[in-house]
């Protein structure tokens, strides 16, 4: 059955308020993505900086460090999964949720019990929804985080790291986060956060590149005490830069479709109307023509 002509006025008017929405959405979330890309992109180089004094500061220790210690089989490890605290940003947090969930199948098929740390709220909704359980979350932050948000997330699971095992602790803690390689291709990213690999000789000096020397005051050992810790809140600051910054261009991305999609309806909804308007025009004219085509005819026959 045909809509009516005020159905369909009143279809066009919501979808045209409905269009003014995702369209301010849409603005918004490019004025704002400019920032947390250059905020994601401002902390890589302090992170390669740190990378080299640790491993600098860990080649010349004597003693290996809890953060850096790996145990022989790992039993539990924790999970860290950085979702959005809002929708209407695509498959943003659908692909984080999926990627943590590939990870947790692949960590219990080698015998590895997961703990589940949750960043935004989609994320915790879908594990409480699932009756997974939740060690600690944390939301309200997402698409605008602070440095001290990464202090609470780093300090809690470093706590948990150097907790004994017969206590709770674990073994090992993976983070899942979303990169923003560029405005239209963003990757979930499943990465090993500690204990934290340490390895000689990566990097190789460029040609007319100067290395940087150390000196380690009052010894390497107390040095590393003090960078480590350092080192897993850069870590889960760049994590989150990065997410923030990746769930502004899904969202732009799709409040951009959503308000191409709204033109779309709104100009179909105007064609019918104005077909709508059409027929109902016709009929009464014809009714116009067939009443007076009526008196007519009475006329005649008086």
């Amino acid at each position: 059955m045909p809509a009516s002509l005020r159905e369909l006025r009143q279809r066009r008017k919501s979808v045209a308020a409905t269009q003014k929405i995702t369209r301010a959405m849409e603005l918004i979330a490019a004025s704002r993505i400019i920032k947390a890309q250059r905020a994601a992109q401002a902390g890589e180089p302090f992170i390669t900086e740190l990378i080299r004094a640790v491993s600098a500061v860990a080649t010349y220790s004597r003693d290996p460090h809890p953060l850096t210690h790996s145990v022989p089989k790992v039993r539990r490890a924790a999970m860290l999964v950085i979702t959005s605290d809002r929708g209407m940003n695509g498959a943003y947090s659908a692909n984080a949720i999926k990627t943590a969930a590939r990870l947790r199948e692949r960590l219990e098929r080698e015998g590895v019990e997961v703990v589940r740390y949750a960043v935004g709220r989609k994320g915790i909704a879908y594990m409480n929804f699932r009756n997974l359980p939740i060690r600690r979350s944390w939301d309200g932050f997402s698409d605008a985080p602070a440095f001290q948000h990464a202090e609470d997330i780093a300090d809690a699971l470093i706590d948990d790291f150097l907790r004994p095992y017969e206590e709770g602790g674990v073994d090992a803690i993976y983070g899942v986060y979303t990169r923003m390689n560029s405005m239209i291709n963003q990757e979930v990213r499943a990465r090993r956060l500690l204990p934290l690999e340490i390895v000689e000789g990566v990097h190789e000096p460029s040609e007319g590149e100067l290395l940087p020397l150390y000196e380690f005051e009052p010894d390497p050992e107390t040095v590393l005490d003090t960078l480590l810790p350092m080192y897993v809140r850069s870590r889960v600051w760049f994590y989150l830069l990065q997410s923030a910054a990746s769930q502004l261009a899904s969202q732009q991305r799709a409040m951009k479709s959503a308000t191409d999609n709204a033109k779309q309806l709104i100009e179909r909804l105007t064609r019918e109307a104005n077909q709508a308007r059409q027929a109902e025009i016709t009929q009464e004219i014809s009714e116009i023509v067939g009443g007076a085509g009526a008196l007519a005819d009475a006329a005649a026959q008086d």
